[in-house]
Parts: C-alpha cells; sequence; structure tokens
C-alpha cells in the first residue's frame, strides 16, 4: 500500500462511489433483507446472486463487499474515472490471474448523518487470508458498539485515541470542530488518512502510544476504541494487544483520560477488566480513578469465563485451536489468568467527565437487553448527577418521568395470588428497574409538577403510614437520589 498514491487516488474513488450509488441504502435496495443479513453473517452466495445484474453497484458489492476477482474490463467500468492500474499500484486492487480482485477492505456506513466510506484492510471472513501484525480493523462489532455509545452532543474538539482506520474519528467530525486521532500503528494512520480524504473531513493524525502524541493538550470530548484485551502482555496484533498485563490498557487509559479533558469535557470509552477471585471489579475500576475531579459511569455489558475469552480471541486472530501451537497458547493463557485468580473478563462502555468536585463514581451491571443508544444517556446522566451535587432534595419537587411504569408481581400462594415484589421501570434509555416498597410507591404517586418538596411529602407519607418520619426521610433521600440518577423521577426546573 502506497500512501501517498492512495490519497491522490480519493477523490477520483469519491467520485466513482458516488455515481455508482455505494451507499447504504441503496446497496440495501439491491440486496434486500435476506442477502444484507447474510453479508453480515459472512455468507457470500446469497450477497453474490443477490447482486448479479446490479450494473455498477452490484460490481462493487461483488468486488469489495464479497471480495470476488472479477474482470478487469467490469471493473474498469465501476470504478471509473479511477483507473485500474493507478488502483493497484495505490494497493486498493490486486491483480489475480487475468482478473482484479479488492487488496482493501472499502465498504459504506451510515452512522445517522449519511453515507461514509470506511477504508481498513481485509478481516477474511468472505476470503481466507492471513491476519498481519499491524492489521488495520475496519467497521467491527466493537467500533460500531462505541459508535452507538458515543455522545454526539456538539463540542470543540475531540481527540480519537486508537483511531484504527478512523471510524469514530469521522463521526466526530459531525460534531466537533475539530478531531484529532492517534495510533501507534503506522499503517492504521495511512488508512485513517486516505478515510478521511475519501469523506473529505478534515482530521489531525498523530502517530505515537497512548496520550503521548498529545501531551500538554485538552479535548472537549475523548473518545477510544484502544487495544484492550486481557492477555499475558503479549503483543501478537497491534489493533488488540497493548503490551500490558491483564486489564492494565484499560486501566491506564482510565487513569489517565481526565487529564486530558477540558472543564466539564466528556470521554466515552470500551474497556475490559477482570473479575478477580477475592475482588469486586467495581472496586477494581473505581481504584483506577483520582479522589477529585471525575465522575464516572461504568456499564458493564457482558462478562466471559476464562475459556471462552480466550477461545475467542485466539480464533479472532485466525489461530487453528487444533494446531498444538496454538493450544500451548491457550495453555499458557488460561495459566496466566489461573495464576492470578482471574474468574472473569467484563466488558463495557466507561463515560468520564472532568470536574471542580470530589469523584462520583457509578459501576454497574447492565447486562440485559436494550436498544436504546447510550451516548445521550451519558450525558444526561452527567447532567442529573451535577443536579444531585448542587441541590438538596428534601426541598426540591420531583415528577415521575411519562415512560415509568409500577410492576408487581404475584406468584400463586395457599391463599391465591402473593406479591413478591413491586418495582418501577424505566421504559426508555437502558430500561432501568428499582425495587421499592409501598410507603416508597405511595410516595411517587404524590409527586406532581405543582406537587409538594419531597420533605412535604415524606411527612405526609409518615402520618398515612404510622411511620417515623425522621427515619423515612433518610430512605426516601437515598431512593430519589437514586432514581434521579437513573432518571426515573425528574426535578421540577
Amino acid at each position: 500500500m502506497d500512501r501517498d498514491l492512495l490519497l491522490s487516488i480519493c477523490p477520483a474513488l469519491r467520485t466513482a462511489l458516488t455515481r455508482a450509488r455505494f451507499d447504504t441504502d441503496t446497496m440495501l435496495e439491491l440486496l434486500g433483507p435476506d442477502a444484507h443479513a447474510a453479508l453480515g453473517r459472512g455468507e457470500p452466495v446469497p450477497v453474490r446472486r443477490a447482486a448479479a445484474g446490479g450494473g455498477d453497484l452490484g460490481t462493487l458489492v461483488r468486488l469489495f463487499l464479497v471480495c470476488d476477482t472479477l474482470p478487469a474490463a467490469e471493473v474498469a467500468d465501476a470504478l471509473a474515472p479511477l483507473d485500474v492500474a493507478t488502483a493497484i499500484a495505490a494497493g486498493l486492487l490486486e491483480r489475480d490471474g487475468d482478473g482484479v480482485r479488492a487488496a482493501l477492505d472499502l465498504r459504506p456506513l451510515d452512522a445517522g448523518t449519511g453515507t461514509r466510506w470506511m477504508l481498513s484492510d481485509l478481516d477474511g471472513a468472505m476470503r481466507p487470508r492471513q491476519t498481519r501484525e499491524d492489521h488495520v480493523l475496519g467497521v467491527g462489532h466493537a467500533s460500531l458498539s462505541l459508535l452507538q455509545a458515543m455522545p454526539t452532543d456538539p463540542v470543540g474538539s475531540v481527540l480519537d485515541l486508537g483511531t484504527g482506520c478512523g471510524v469514530q474519528a469521522v463521526r466526530a467530525t459531525d460534531f466537533a470542530r475539530t478531531v484529532t486521532a492517534t495510533d501507534v500503528n503506522a499503517r492504521a494512520l495511512a488508512l485513517a488518512a486516505a478515510t478521511a480524504a475519501l469523506n473529505e473531513v478534515e482530521i489531525e493524525l498523530l502517530e505515537g502510544s497512548w496520550f503521548e502524541p498529545v501531551i500538554g493538550r485538552r479535548f472537549d470530548r475523548i473518545v477510544a476504541n484502544p487495544p484492550f484485551v486481557v492477555s499475558t502482555g503479549r503483543v501478537e496484533h497491534t489493533y488488540r494487544d497493548s503490551g500490558l498485563d491483564l486489564d492494565g490498557a484499560s486501566e491506564l487509559m482510565i487513569s489517565r483520560a481526565a487529564e486530558h479533558l477540558n472543564p466539564g469535557g466528556t470521554a466515552a470509552m470500551l474497556a475490559s477488566w477482570v473479575h478477580l477471585e477475592d475482588e469486586d471489579w467495581r472496586r477494581r475500576i473505581a481504584s483506577w480513578l483520582p479522589a477529585h475531579g471525575v465522575d464516572a459511569w461504568i456499564v458493564q455489558r457482558d462478562v466471559a469465563d476464562p475459556a471462552l475469552y480466550v477461545g475467542t480471541w485466539l480464533r479472532d486472530g485466525d489461530a487453528d485451536p487444533r494446531d498444538p501451537a496454538v493450544a500451548a497458547r491457550a495453555e499458557d493463557w488460561l495459566d496466566h489468568f489461573a495464576r492470578h485468580k482471574v474468574e472473569g473478563i467484563g466488558f463495557g462502555f466507561v463515560y468520564l467527565r472532568r470536574t471542580d468536585a470530589p469523584s462520583d463514581v457509578l459501576a454497574e451491571d447492565l447486562r440485559h437487553g436494550f436498544t436504546d443508544p447510550l451516548g445521550a444517556e451519558a450525558v444526561a446522566y452527567f447532567e442529573r448527577l451535577a443536579w444531585l451535587r448542587d441541590h438538596d432534595v428534601l426541598e426540591a419537587r420531583f415528577v415521575v418521568r411519562p415512560d415509568t411504569a409500577l410492576e408487581r408481581v404475584y406468584l400463586p400462594g395457599a391463599d391465591g395470588w402473593q406479591q413478591v415484589v413491586t418495582r418501577v421501570h424505566r421504559g426508555g434509555g437502558p430500561n432501568w428497574q428499582h425495587e421499592v416498597d409501598e410507603p416508597a410507591a405511595a410516595l411517587l404517586a404524590g409527586m406532581r409538577a405543582d406537587g409538594l418538596p419531597l420533605a412535604e411529602l415524606v411527612a405526609l407519607l409518615a402520618v398515612a403510614h404510622d411511620e417515623d418520619e425522621q427515619a423515612l426521610a433518610e430512605r426516601a433521600v437515598v431512593l430519589v437520589q437514586a432514581l434521579v440518577r437513573h432518571g426515573l423521577v425528574e426535578p421540577v426546573r
């Protein structure tokens, strides 16, 4: 791959992609839902059949998404005005017998603001291919997860740490005035530069490890999909292996991000952490953060047992578990976990906001299903937390959020249905649930926009339920603070 030549062909390539309508909507129209789903599963035959007769768009689908070898004349028509020989010289295509085929992955992506095109290394999903040490990931599950989880409210500056092919950085140009992207992998920066040029966006690209390229600089937002694989510290592929032991990569990133944020700035990062035999994972992550100046919301979305984790990442690197050398690598990896008493590996999102107050850290398990993106929720969470920091909830009035439901669960008993739990459930966002008792349910029922402050509601409730007012107030403060954090009730502004 010739970086300068690849950059030089981007204007002509963009013209070809635009003319052929190589975009997400038109591609879905051509393929139909079934073949499009097959594409996501890495099954070429249904995609190839659906693309047949699709003109230049069908050719580009087969060339870049199915990785077929096609006649040079057919490719030339689809890529015009880009010359095939020049595309080969740049490293976009390569010759295969009498035909040509893709040498790089090129695909459309719509993250909510229209189609963008992403250039990366081929992943071997459609055509067997050895993963190189400096392999550059494209649009994968992790990058899509972070796209969904990244806040997109307007900011001045964004740092994309470990940019890879530039997926997050390109998206950030939609809501930030300036975007800086770093990577330790020079090949990644070359492909990120080409991706930026292809999409006609400006991104500052800096080579270096972790925060080294931006020492002394601060940003309004940091996004990161770093090499967070939990391992022995051995580096096999730079896109996933940091060279740091266990979850050292996540610790480094989480512990140092805040110092590169402007006051009020936020970070959204993917991370992994170990679950140790005698340590709470929440306490482990909290220990990585300073005692002052950072609000943190840590969301655990999944936990894998060591065997599943090792097997998954070995297969990710094209390793055959039947190979004795690969089996030995797995033994070494699992032995390392066993020595450190690793019971599981957690994965999720870490959101940070820089403040001038004592740090507030909430780490919670959200492994249940929900579809709403977390980016906007993270911004709202920090706003709710700031409100709680500045107000006495007993003096405030509250309303129950419109999508908050009261649920009562009954099980059959000796005398018929017996209530076993009462909870409030938020219908949007991460679908939070909180168990409540009857006085708490009654308290929420009394919340009105034109109603009484919490302290007065508690006083009335204490009389109605014959409870001690002070004790009830203490319980109410804890409950309401938790419900405000999670957005089930809202203060009347």
